[in-house]
């Protein structure tokens, strides 16, 4: 039985961006997997050993059963500990270890995918317990690989795939997390609209509109008075909303039209990622 459509486009994306980690990594010296990456406290090894971590519990391996040390300074919630936990078990491990467990998880996760009946809707064990459907699970996966290439990327200066599929796939999680920035954490006033016209090699225009109650909603037609109009690039934009960047660090990238209090309160609260 074939991959189920609705998922086939994750899977696609996910396989990618999973191979072109592999690639990214394979040549590195052992000094070069120490180097520090966008995600704030992890190495490129700590990147990998997520990546490696994370496919595992999805083809259902048991998770370690490791104690993790008290000075992790970027370890403060449950659910940041409990990621941690697939990534300093790995701590240690020479770089020929890490790719053969890269190489060997993407063949058995290759397969997994290339062999999967289940239904989209079909629930799995997801983090801290809890449970996701298998759809939700495998779009988080393909999201989560392409931001971490990302990661890797900028840490060895080799950009690309920046319009792949995992790009687009990431593009359309992030934009959820935007009627929640602009309503709650900017506190954008009722019956306003903010539109953010990005540019670039994934490119879009969406509005986010506030209702009288002050809830929140995206969608892509244009508004003829917004509040503020935020004008970006796409690495920009994923970056920021992935909270590998600052937006005083980047201000300059940023054009902003009408309320710029609002826009700065927007921007400054801009990352959705955990």
């Amino acid at each position: 039985m074939s991959l189920h459509p609705s998922l086939q486009t994750y899977a696609d994306a996910w396989t990618q961006s999973v191979e072109a980690i592999s690639e990214l990594v394979n040549p590195l010296a052992e000094s070069e997997w120490s180097w520090a990456t966008p995600c704030p406290g992890w190495s490129v090894r700590d990147i990998v050993s997520h990546v490696i971590g994370l496919d595992c519990e999805m083809l259902g391996d048991p998770r370690p059963i490791h104690t993790l040390p008290r000075d992790l300074y970027h370890v403060q919630t449950e659910g940041q500990r409990y990621m941690e936990m697939q990534v300093d078990v790995r701590r240690h491990h020479t770089a020929p270890e890490m790719t053969s467990e890269l190489e060997y998880t993407i063949i058995r996760r290759s397969r997994q995918l290339r062999n999967e009946s289940r239904d989209p809707s079909h629930k799995i064990r997801g983090p801290l317990g809890t449970e996701q459907t298998l759809e939700l699970a495998t779009r988080m996966r393909a999201f989560d690989v392409w931001v971490h290439e990302q990661d890797l990327r900028t840490t060895l200066k080799k950009p690309g795939n920046l319009d792949s599929p995992g790009a687009l796939v990431a593009r359309d999680l992030l934009l959820q997390g935007l009627p929640k920035v602009v309503a709650k954490k900017a506190g954008a006033p009722a019956n306003s609209a903010v539109v953010f016209d990005v540019s670039g090699p994934v490119e879009f225009l969406r509005t986010v509109r506030v209702d009288a109650e002050g809830k929140a909603t995206v969608d892509s037609a244009p508004s003829l008075g917004p509040l503020a109009t935020l004008s970006l690039d796409w690495e920009t934009y994923f970056r920021l909303a992935c909270g590998r960047v600052t937006y005083a660090s980047v201000a300059d990238r940023v054009k902003i039209e009408g309320d710029h209090e609002l826009a700065d309160a927007i921007l400054r609260n801009f990352a959705v990622t955990p």
